[in-house]
């Protein structure tokens, strides 16, 4: 993060989120900036809210402090590391933080204090006003609340959902597991009403101007809350089977269907007046490389897909020693950052960096997950589909999402993960977690084709490191490498790992009876060690 937003988000949070989001009592004031004559412009009222609620989720909406930090703040520092996807390769706060599990409260209240602040209050005004007026709108408002929230409920555990800027219940925290049902019954009502309105597209200006997700299609919309659903049912598959068969299977059979190719996914459009937070994390403070789980498991299985998610690193590196400067080779080649490790010096900003760019639209749900989730689903029963096929329809879909050929040929590959060699301190080296190969293997048991699915589904996903950091708790898949050094005081078990994220520390002192209730329907300490409700610690 560029050092100025470093000491600004600190006195920000300080002078800010204290008063504000600290206190939920607070959270239905409007902080986003738009004008009465904005909302009073034909149906600004609708779009213009749900626009801040969509560049809210991967969040870059510039509510007047600048762009880009809060998404680094939310997502980029925590998730994204956490997925094994990526890591910062500047030595923030001295080279101990996140990384090894010191956590940082201003990084880790960010996810909480912005979609409360900013997304949340949208999100009731459209609920207040759409439901009678224009029902579509409710509907798709509905689902991104759902889309919007069940990503904080994954960081943190319990939250306010059902009782949201309800002042007659003083905001009463819902347990996981209330939020959950909650989501299924959001969904429920919005896809009631996209269907009864036929699917179809909307008058032309009604939406598709605002809308940059899916281009104002209700068809589309309806889709994806069907794969929405699907996503949260194999969530929740060991702590509620028979809730989850029963909503999965809702969603398979539903009216609309679900995501299937590449032109349905769901994205954030850079077209307009949004960009890529990560871009510019990546290309131009170059505050994102590749972390050392990537580069075990693509290199190891010479995946095509490796120079389209990373570049090769652009230059050799010094480093000076007693004895002399010395010169690592790294020119052309991938190398990743390992998790954990407190290093304090800026060598590995000559490691692989992100292809991102600030005009990459921001992925949000794709076909290739889609599949994959109906492979776990055959897999468990709960549809009469082959899970190979599935399986190997993930695979396809996310080689063509980005443009290559072969899929074929890479799932016959029985090549493994790569063990992992530091080439700046090799007493980072590590040897290879990740048990299965491209090939799937009908011989194997659930529990090994289960890692496989969600191998290939965490290559998929990227780089959207909040689902893949929830599927990877939820499964312990893939097997990421754990950090070498571990200041969680005790906390986070290394081999375990970190399982969500505290509460933001300004809710004890500021709202401490809010705070005791949160905890409480947590079921354990507020720290990085304490599991989730859908986080069971088994798969079958």
């Amino acid at each position: 993060m560029k050092r100025f937003y470093i000491y600004l988000f600190a006195a920000f949070c300080t002078a800010f989120w204290g008063a504000c989001t600290g206190n939920f009592r607070e959270l239905n004031d409007d902080l986003s900036g738009i004008s009465d004559g904005d909302l009073e412009a034909d149906d600004n009222g609708f779009g213009y809210r749900l626009q801040i609620v969509q560049q809210g989720i991967y969040f870059n909406y510039d509510f007047g402090k600048g762009k880009n930090w809060p998404f680094q703040m939310t997502q980029n520092l925590n998730a994204d590391m956490f997925s094994g996807y990526m890591h910062d390769p500047k030595p923030l706060q001295g080279g101990s933080h996140n990384s090894d599990y010191n956590l940082q409260d201003g990084w880790n209240s960010a996810m909480w204090q912005f979609t409360y602040s900013y997304v949340m209050p949208q999100i009731y005004q459209l609920e207040q006003t759409a439901r009678e007026k224009m029902p579509p709108f409710y509907a798709i408002a509905k689902i991104l609340k759902v889309l919007a929230m069940h990503r904080v409920t994954d960081y943190y555990g319990p939250v306010i959902y059902s009782h949201f800027a309800d002042r007659g219940s003083e905001y009463v925290p819902d347990s996981q597991q209330q939020v959950y049902g909650c989501f299924f019954d959001d969904l429920d009502e919005a896809a009631d009403i996209l269907a009864a309105w036929g699917g179809g597209q909307p008058e032309a200006g009604e939406f598709s101007r605002f809308d940059l997700l899916l281009d104002g299609s209700y068809a589309a919309w309806l889709r994806f809350a069907n794969s929405l659903r699907m996503r949260l049912a194999v969530r929740i598959a060991v702590a509620a089977p028979e809730k989850a068969r029963a909503e999965f299977r809702k969603a398979a059979q539903a009216a609309g269907g679900v995501i299937e190719t590449n032109m349905e996914n769901a994205a954030v459009k850079t077209s307009g007046t949004y960009s890529n937070p990560l871009g510019e994390i990546n290309l131009n403070w170059n505050e994102a490389a590749m972390n050392a789980s990537m580069e075990s498991v693509l290199t190891g299985y010479g995946d095509p897909r490796l120079p389209k998610f990373f570049k090769p690193c652009g230059s050799d590196v010094v480093i000076a020693g007693d004895a002399g400067d010395g010169t690592v080779v790294l020119k052309g080649q991938y190398h990743g950052i390992r998790q954990g490790t407190g290093f304090s010096h800026n060598y590995y900003a000559a490691f692989s960096r992100l292809t991102v760019d600030t005009d990459t639209d921001a992925v949000l749900m794709t076909a290739a997950e889609v599949w994959f989730l109906r492979a776990e689903a055959a897999l468990r029963g709960w549809t009469d589909e082959d899970a190979e096929l599935c399986y190997r329809n993930g695979v396809a879909a996310s080689f063509a999402q980005w443009q290559l050929s072969g899929a074929e040929h890479y799932l016959e590959s029985d090549a493994m993960a790569a063990d992992y060699h530091d080439p700046v301190d090799p007493g980072n080296d590590i040897a290879a977690r990740c048990r299965v190969s491209p090939h799937w293997d009908a011989t194997a048991d659930d529990e090994l084709k289960l890692e496989r699915i969600i191998t290939q589904k965490w290559i998929a996903m990227y780089p959207e490191g909040c689902e893949a950091w929830a599927e990877q708790r939820r499964t312990g898949y893939p097997r990421l490498f754990p950090v070498r050094l571990n200041h969680s005081k005790g906390y986070i078990d290394t081999e375990t790992m970190i399982r969500r994220l505290p509460f933001p520390a300004a809710l004890a002192t500021s709202d401490p009876e809010q705070y005791a209730a949160l905890v409480a329907e947590l079921g354990g300490g507020d720290h990085g060690g304490t599991r989730l409700w859908w986080d069971a610690g088994r798969n079958f």
